[in-house]
């Protein structure tokens, strides 16, 4: 969901972050200082100190999430150069099956929340095609080293909270939030605030599980557009106001234009 949208927020979350005393680096050095100090101050921020030791216990710091993060590019690519890169007919006709195995739960998603299927479909596929690859690097140490890094301190301490507020809620177990490099979590990535503020326990079963649990992802997904302003019944087109939600699910505009034209070719069939 947001790795296109990190370098626009990042400065933003600055503003908004909560404070710690923890002292950011730029190498492995001083991590384990840190990593000391953040579960001191944690309890102060509604964190049990036992939640966050258990999590953080093994956490390392990982060289490969800093790669990963500096050698970031521009998002050059016009909305034909992404869209092809992206998206095939096969990935569109993947898309319709799925709208067929998943109907029912998808009508009634769209009867609570007023996303309809195509729409929910689209981000699915585009993010993970349908969930065939979420990610599986560990979320907890992912952001711990990118929150102990000062590049982005503010933003990524509040997502790592935020993660860790997933696993005291006995939604995830540590071990088992695992997803791209730079935390986004799931069939559809949702950052770890995003989790905790719009996930869902669509199937009941007493936890919110955005990474194996279909119907959790296609509700929260929905609930997402819904809570940003989704209209239902109307279309999502440039112009809409529904297609400036999308702008909320990802502030890139090829993204968005993407998700638009790949929903009215599954909703075509």
């Amino acid at each position: 969901m947001r790795r296109f949208l990190i370098a626009f927020t990042g400065t933003l979350a600055l503003l908004s972050a909560p404070g710690w005393a923890a002292q950011c680096g730029n190498s492995a050095a001083g991590f384990e200082t840190w990593k000391q100090s953040f579960i001191a101050e944690a309890p102060s921020h509604g964190l049990k100190q036992q939640v966050v030791e258990g999590a953080l216990r093994n956490v390392s710091y990982s060289a490969k999430v800093i790669k990963l993060d500096r050698n970031q590019h521009s998002f050059k690519l016009s909305f034909e150069q992404f869209y092809r890169k992206r998206v095939n007919d096969a990935m569109i006709r993947r898309g319709q099956q799925m709208n067929k195995i998943h109907g029912r739960i998808l009508g009634k998603i769209e009867q609570k929340y007023g996303v309809p299927a195509p729409i929910i479909l689209a981000i699915w596929g585009l993010e993970t095609n349908y969930g065939g690859f979420s990610g599986n690097m560990p979320v907890i140490q992912s952001l711990a080293t990118l929150a102990y890094d000062c590049r982005r301190t503010a933003f990524f301490t509040n997502e790592l909270i935020s993660a860790l507020t997933i696993v005291q809620s006995r939604d995830m177990k540590p071990e088992d939030l695992r997803g791209a490099w730079a935390g986004e979590i799931g069939q559809t990535q949702f950052m770890a605030s995003s989790y905790v503020k719009y996930a869902v326990d669509y199937d009941r079963d007493g936890r919110r599980d955005l990474i194996r649990s279909v119907p959790d992802v296609l509700a929260s997904t929905a609930n997402y557009l819904a809570q940003k302003g989704w209209r239902a019944g109307q279309g999502w087109g440039p112009g809409t106001a529904n297609y400036e939600v999308l702008k909320q699910w990802n502030k890139a505009s090829v993204y968005v234009q993407t998700i638009s034209v790949m929903a009215e070719k599954i909703g075509s069939n």
